[in-house]
């Protein structure tokens, strides 16, 4: 597939809409209401009306059936030329990083000149699933041949048709939730639940801090009556979270509240990426470039805790591109909750860990803490399942873009038990 050599893949800059806390501003708003409206901010952002770009890959994890080619149609509504393809995608949390990096490789290959990768999340506009009985006796008579064969399915209908089944967060293998299985974790590497807490309020001060400084008004765009991203706590402290109960063990030994978790969120959020000759033609400024990235997965049913995956996908990848853990100046780190990004930092610092389980002679280390998330992470901004990656995509870009230079590492844990992780080089 490759008849030339490689080339980088810059990325231009990003845009979002403030993501909210669910049934707030956007309760009425589908994943496409706020995709396009992400997207036709990228347009305006960057003069981009009409014109045709190579590809854009878009996602969402919590989809209605109508969502089916939800890519194609945000890029119809965006401003952008409707000669412009796109293709949905999904690899929960870790969506749209997984976007952005395909585009990045459709650019290095020469495939494409330009391109965008984002995704959309919402949990106030939940698709509404009724019981499987409910749907055979629809299908029963919609295969009826004659009047009566169409009409007498009907004559089973019964009330308990109409109560909806609940949309799971259980991992189908397990039957854990997300945050159940985070806690087992937590046991497990012993994280405290002050350090959790204490994670969680840096997150919301940093973001604070973020916001009052101006570092996201040119990254996020008002939406429905919005601003800010409305989880940010400026006025945060760790005598609130103490005060928190645990959500997911209600006994003495959890740890785990909404305090320290992501609450659920609204949003949508996009990264244009394009090679350095369109950026160039065009203009643009390039922020930063996307150099590399990796994903991995592990056996969370048996052997390993369901959102590990990251420590081992940064491991592959720092010996792919012969980095060591401390050669970064900001790590992004996509933070779940707050025990599952501690759980990753101390793996990495575990001799017994790295020799079992990441196959190294000694520990990738520590990383300086004061380099991590700075413009705040996902406890504190929120966490639109899909949208998460291309707002840390975009954020870094930023970060190295203002620094004048440097190399950043962005990791987003998944459902299912996946990680995905990425460099960004100026």
């Amino acid at each position: 597939m490759l008849h030339r050599e490689t080339r980088r893949a810059a990325i231009i800059g990003g845009a979002r809409i403030p993501f909210l806390r669910a049934h707030s501003n956007y309760a009425k708003c589908s994943n496409q209401d706020m995709m396009e409206a992400t997207l036709q901010a990228l347009v305006t952002k960057y003069e981009l009306a009409g014109s045709q770009l190579g590809d854009v890959s878009l996602g969402a994890v919590i989809k209605h059936s109508r969502d089916w080619n939800l890519a194609r149609e945000s890029v119809l509504g965006s401003g952008l030329a409707r000669e412009t393809p796109s293709f949905d995608i999904q690899r929960a949390c870790g969506t749209s990083l997984s976007a952005g990096i395909l585009i990045a490789n459709k650019i290095a290959l020469g495939q494409i000149d330009s391109g965008i990768g984002g995704g959309t999340d919402t949990t106030s506009d939940t698709p509404i699933v009724y019981p499987d009985s409910y749907v055979e006796l629809l299908m029963s008579s919609y295969r009826g041949r004659t009047l009566v064969d169409r009409i007498k399915p009907w004559f089973g209908l019964r009330p308990k048709h109409f109560k909806p089944v609940v949309l799971g967060v259980e991992e189908p293998r397990t039957g854990l939730s997300m945050g159940q299985s985070t806690e087992l974790t937590a046991k497990e590497w012993q994280i405290t639940r002050e350090d959790q807490d204490q994670l969680a309020l840096e997150s919301h001060q940093k973001a604070a801090a973020a916001w009052d400084s101006g570092f996201y008004d040119d990254l996020v765009f008002p939406f429905q009556g919005a601003e800010r991203d409305n989880n940010v706590r400026r006025d945060s402290s760790l005598e609130q979270l103490a005060k928190l109960k645990p959500v997911f063990d209600r006994g003495p030994g959890g740890t785990m509240t909404a305090g320290n978790s992501t609450p659920l969120t609204d949003g949508a959020a996009a990264v244009l990426l394009a090679s350095e000759e369109w950026a160039e033609q065009r203009g643009l400024p390039i922020q930063a470039y996307l150099r590399y990235g990796k994903t991995a997965a592990v056996d969370f049913i048996d052997g390993e805790g369901l959102l590990m995956a990251p420590a081992y996908a940064v491991s592959e990848m720092l010996k792919d591109t012969d980095h060591s853990l401390q050669d970064f100046d900001y790590y992004e780190i996509h933070e779940a909750f707050a025990a599952q990004t501690l759980a990753t930092l101390k793996a990495w610092e575990s001799p017994a860990y790295n020799r079992d389980r990441l196959g190294r002679d000694k520990p990738l280390g520590s990383i300086d803490r004061t380099k991590l998330n700075v413009k705040g992470g996902s406890i504190a901004i929120g966490h639109p399942f899909a949208a998460t990656g291309a707002r840390i995509l975009a954020t870094m870009a930023k970060l190295l873009d203002e620094a004048g230079g440097g190399r950043g590492l962005v990791s987003v844990c998944t459902a299912g038990g996946m990680g995905v992780t990425a460099i960004v080089e100026k």
